[in-house]
């Protein structure tokens, strides 16, 4: 019964006083006291009385034991006891995951590149690989800033919203390189900058066999052979190419990030694949065959993709065209994942490529996760791709022989950078860059303007191909 009942005013009578019995200490302790039972001699007996629930009738309560019937199933009972069980074990479980946060997140580790201390949390956040290729040296980066009324005139209210160091407030650029199957040259080559304070993504293409002679040992002096055969003075091997980078193109690069062709493979089959379509059936090996159409691309299909270069009639400017669509199609399985998935899945592939160290790169974790969560709000259409301009060229090397380098143009490159590159550095001259041209009267303009915004890449027709280098084996 509830209380309220008990004391409603149906109740009139009186309770029943107990009565206390007193032992008579005159007599024996092993003489039981004697108690009045009446003309019976006998205790009376408890009688028990079923109470109908919501019967609205009160029980007596001179000494008789009420019980309530039953009025739940076992099995109704056995559900209680389970859901019981069921929330005790969360509020258990979720004690012990607020201890552990709290534990994770009190500054107990020393912090011994910043001083003070630092949580576990941030110690894993900030954890690099053990392989990587070594720190970056920004100190005599040549940045040339805009003067800060001529920024903030052109954006009042800039607020890059990226917690990361930036050598320019308001980018963060990024080299990507793509390593041979002998790790030995850097076949793709990208410059990504993320422009935050317009919101957009410029990625700069740079082909392999560009030629710059006063970078490497190669007697063909293309980029690609930087990384591997540039000034043995400069360490690590990273900052020869970054060094190359900044000082032609006038991007000051913040952070790296190196793969090669067989870590692809990893990368795109543990997030799925890569759809794509592929507009002619394209043959890497006899054995080794992507089919026409709409294709999701697995790991293997993947590095065949944008490796394959045999039959373009543009050769490896051919190559570097199939890369940007891929580049395309992986950055919508970028906003797919978000989408269908959601971020925190994003951050768990990211973190299994950094674990696995299918990339080598001086971001953290959270670094990383800070830049792939922006590129995901960026609309494709402020998605830029381009292509240093130039045109292909013939090389007269020290050893006599001739080869068959990419020419940059360079006023050409020095607008594009201009125009797209450089939003808060000052305007970069002739004087201001070290690209040597080798073609001053150029014999065509094909490459001046490649630029496209990233869906345009994506609807984009495949290089031209050359009918002579179909292989013999293949039936019409």
């Amino acid at each position: 019964m509830d209380n309220n009942e008990l004391h409603s005013g149906d109740i009139k009578q009186n309770k029943p006083v107990g009565k206390l019995v007193r032992i008579d200490r005159s007599q024996p302790n092993n003489t039981p006291q004697q108690t009045n039972y009446g003309n019976s001699g006998q205790p009376p007996q408890r009688k028990l009385v079923r109470v109908q629930q919501n019967s609205g009738e009160l029980p007596p309560r001179n000494g008789t034991v009420v019980r309530k019937s039953k009025g739940k199933s076992k099995k109704q009972l056995k559900r209680e006891k389970a859901w019981n069980i069921t929330v005790k074990a969360i509020s258990i479980a979720l004690a012990l995951v607020i201890i552990c946060f709290m534990a994770l997140n009190m500054p107990i580790l020393s912090d011994t590149k910043n001083g003070g201390n630092i949580s576990v949390y941030n110690y894993i956040k900030n954890l690099q690989p053990v392989a990587m290729e070594g720190t970056l040296n920004k100190e005599n980066v040549q940045l040339d800033l805009k003067p800060q009324e001529e920024i903030k005139e052109a954006l009042p209210e800039l607020n890059d919203g990226l917690d990361l160091p930036q050598l320019v407030e308001g980018q963060y650029s990024v080299l990507f390189l793509g390593f041979d199957e002998d790790e030995f040259n850097t076949d793709v080559v990208w410059v990504i900058q993320f422009d935050i304070g317009h919101a957009a993504i410029r990625i700069l293409q740079i082909p392999r066999d560009t030629c710059l002679p006063d970078y490497t040992s190669s007697v063909a002096r293309k980029f690609n052979s930087i990384y591997s055969m540039g000034d043995p003075t400069i360490q690590p091997p990273i900052q020869r190419t970054v060094n190359a980078v900044q000082e032609n193109f006038g991007i000051p690069i913040d952070a790296y990030i190196t793969t090669a062709c067989f870590d692809i493979v990893d990368i795109v089959d543990l997030i799925g694949g890569i759809p794509i379509n592929i507009e002619n059936e394209i043959i890497y090996e006899h054995d080794k065959i992507i089919p026409a159409g709409d294709v999701v691309l697995d790991g293997k299909q993947a590095e065949w993709f944008i490796r394959f270069r045999r039959e373009w009639m543009q050769g490896d400017i051919g190559r570097m065209q199939n890369q940007r669509k891929f580049m395309a199609a992986a950055m919508q399985k970028l906003f797919s994942i978000v989408k269908d998935e959601g971020r925190l899945k994003l951050y768990g592939y990211i973190k299994e490529i950094y674990e696995r160290e299918l990339v080598y790169t001086d971001l953290s974790i959270g670094d990383l996760s800070k830049v792939a969560d922006f590129a995901s709000t960026v609309d494709m259409d402020n998605v830029r791709v381009d292509m240093v301009p130039g045109e292909d060229a013939i090389f007269y090397a020290s050893d006599g022989k001739e080869y068959s380098v990419y020419s940059v143009h360079k006023q050409e490159t020095i607008d594009l950078l201009n125009n797209y590159y450089r939003p808060y550095q000052r305007r970069m001259t002739q004087d201001s860059t070290s690209i040597v041209e080798l073609v001053l009267n150029h014999q065509y303009d094909l490459y001046d303007d490649t630029g496209a915004t990233l869906e345009e890449v994506e609807d984009s027709a495949e290089p031209m191909r050359d009918p002579s280098k179909k292989p013999w084996w293949k039936e019409d």
